[in-house]
């Protein structure tokens, strides 16, 4: 593990074009006493067998068992496969594929910006927001959480800590996160950082007039798989990998801290008419665990992270809210997803929707509230793209409440045969073309947008300047620099970034193979760039951490390409670059 003692010396200070966004604006409805608070959970990587309410044998999850027992619990609720994706759909009610995101990376993991959130919502409607942890759906203006309703932010940049927009050298202990747009230090180990800044933050707002909307998002358990060692210590002693004693015992962490904030919410009395959602992002991780001899429990899913099977995309959902008459232990069979989330909250929470919003998904109010509702059975679509331009069937499941269609050809009947061993595609065709059909007609409906892009803007002056990482470069082939490890090893790699002058000016551009915060020298011979039909470059000297150009540049819409090149003739591509917009006083 790398030493932190650097970071100590550090409390809070400016940020390269770092600037802290106005409060969301309230307007619209007024806060009444029913309105519950509403605290949202969402962990990351832990699939539905990542606690021992699901029948774990391995690990203890009391915390979260209790949870369970009091709470309406979704047994059939999907997400997508990763991480942003599953987050884009959650946040607006819609196939995140309709809205810009399917991919962690390559610059598709960014939410298009005309998108309405659900913080949006609770903000007009005069709930106070926030978001602590975890974003992944952009990390620029105007895509960030402080541009996209949430009045409170405490996150890391990309997908994860330790990934290339998050601050160098963040590694899960006394790190740095942007508070509101300013870096701040925060000790401690981030799990414990993302529930105790969210019970301040509780604790501020439980006695105000207006209610709060609290999405806590967890990294854990992702990968880096990094916990205090108290917490893997007890599984590696019963002879388990490393990887995977730090996997669980990230969960066992998690479980303490949900049951802190559990308490908490029950000291301030206010845990009746709080709303409290525990859900995660997408199946299990699989990422360095073992493979062979004592491997981990999956609820006899198949699949893990990323897959179309069933173990990929199908996780945990408890819904609790005692004053709204939700609690005592229910089991909910039916298909939902979490593109319901939001139209949930919205019909539960009584808010108004000023938004002609196309939502994919449906209120689960019905399947809440009554023995009866009435549900029409529907089909829902899930897969996993993760490249520039989404392909037709790739990685694809489509579902009803019996059938999985896996890539257009696999047919399994989910509730014979939940761990989809046997294919009954070729005596079941009629069924095959039911759902073929519906697929196709979804895939014409999605696809429409799928050439256009989340540009960055530059020159706006919410964000300048700006601060542009290889994590959102665009590529047709796959990408891999999606951490800071893999920028010190040098990849040769390169892509290009889609961007917006918002206005003519003069524009200075600032190249580095390291970000700001390390300086660190480049141990390059040139660098290259071309912005739409200008190209320029520069040598470097010995010793030099950044180079930078001066441009004159009219407003519009183009692409930036980039190139460092190396003593013996390679090249890649600027993993950072710094653009500001000269203003003349």
């Amino acid at each position: 593990m790398r030493k932190i003692y650097w970071k100590h010396i550090i409390s809070s200070f400016l940020v390269f074009g770092g600037a802290v966004l106005a409060a969301f604006p309230q307007t619209q409805a007024v806060s009444t006493p029913e309105r519950p608070n509403v605290i949202l959970i969402i962990t990351d990587d832990q699939g539905y067998g990542d606690m021992s309410c699901h029948g774990n044998p391995l690990l203890e999850t009391p915390e979260i068992d209790k949870l369970h027992s009091q709470s309406i619990r979704f047994t059939n609720f999907h997400v997508d496969p990763t991480c942003a994706p599953t987050r884009a759909g959650l946040l607006t009610g819609r196939y995140s594929s309709r809205v810009g995101v399917w991919h962690t990376l390559q610059g598709r993991s960014i939410m298009n910006k005309d998108e309405i959130t659900l913080a949006q919502v609770f903000g007009e409607n005069n709930y106070h927001t926030a978001l602590i942890g975890k974003w992944h759906l952009g990390d620029n203006y105007p895509y960030r959480p402080q541009d996209r309703g949430y009045q409170e932010v405490i996150s890391f940049g990309g997908g994860g800590i330790g990934q290339n927009p998050d601050y160098w050298r963040n590694d899960y202990f006394s790190d740095i996160f942007s508070h509101n747009g300013i870096p701040e230090f925060f000790e401690g180990y981030c799990t414990d950082t993302w529930f105790n800044e969210a019970i301040k933050y509780i604790d501020q707002q439980k006695d105000s007039s207006a209610p709060f909307f609290c999405q806590i998002a967890t990294n854990a358990p992702h990968f880096w798989y990094y916990v205090p060692e108290k917490y893997a210590q007890p599984f590696r002693e019963q002879g388990m990998e490393d990887h995977l004693a730090r996997y669980l015992g990230m969960m066992v962490n998690l479980d303490e801290n949900i049951g802190k904030l559990m308490t908490k919410l029950e000291e301030w009395a206010i845990a009746e008419n709080t709303l409290l959602i525990f859900m995660t992002d997408n199946g299990k991780s699989s990422y360095k665990l073992p493979k062979k001899g004592l491997h981990y429990y999956n609820a006899g899913m198949r699949g893990v992270k990323g897959s179309q099977y069933e173990g990929g995309h199908r996780v945990p959902l408890f819904i609790k809210w005692p004053e709204g008459g939700l609690s005592g232990g229910k089991d909910i069979q039916t298909l939902s997803a979490q593109i319901d989330i939001m139209p949930t909250l919205i019909e539960l929470c009584g808010l108004e929707n000023k938004y002609t919003i196309k939502f994919d998904g449906k209120s689960l109010v019905p399947l809440l509230k009554s023995e009866n509702p009435g549900w029409e059975e529907r089909t829902l679509f899930v897969h996993n793209q993760r490249v520039e331009t989404p392909v037709k069937w790739k990685t694809s499941v489509v579902m009803n409440d019996r059938y999985r269609l896996i890539n257009g050809k696999e047919l399994y009947d989910i509730l014979e045969d939940p761990g989809q061993k046997k294919d009954i595609g070729s005596s079941h065709p009629e069924i095959v073309k039911v759902l073929t059909g519906e697929y196709e007609l979804w895939w014409q409906d999605i696809s429409e947008s799928f050439d256009e892009y989340s540009r960055l803007l530059i020159g706006d002056e919410h964000e300048n300047p700006i601060k542009l990482t290889c994590h959102d470069w665009h590529n047709e082939k796959p990408l891999t620099v999606w951490n800071q490890d893999i920028i010190r090893d040098r990849k040769h790699e390169n892509g290009f970034w889609t961007v917006e002058f918002v206005q003519d000016g003069e524009y200075q551009f600032t190249c580095r193979t390291y970000p700001l915060e390390e300086d660190t020298r480049m141990n390059v011979t040139k660098v290259r760039l071309k912005i739409g039909g200008k190209e320029v470059e520069k040598d470097c000297y010995a010793g030099a951490s950044e180079v930078s150009f001066t441009l004159t540049l009219k407003k519009g819409e183009t692409e930036i390409e980039s190139w460092f090149y190396e003593e013996d003739g390679n090249s890649f591509g600027v993993p950072f670059l710094y653009v500001e917009r000269l203003v003349t006083p």
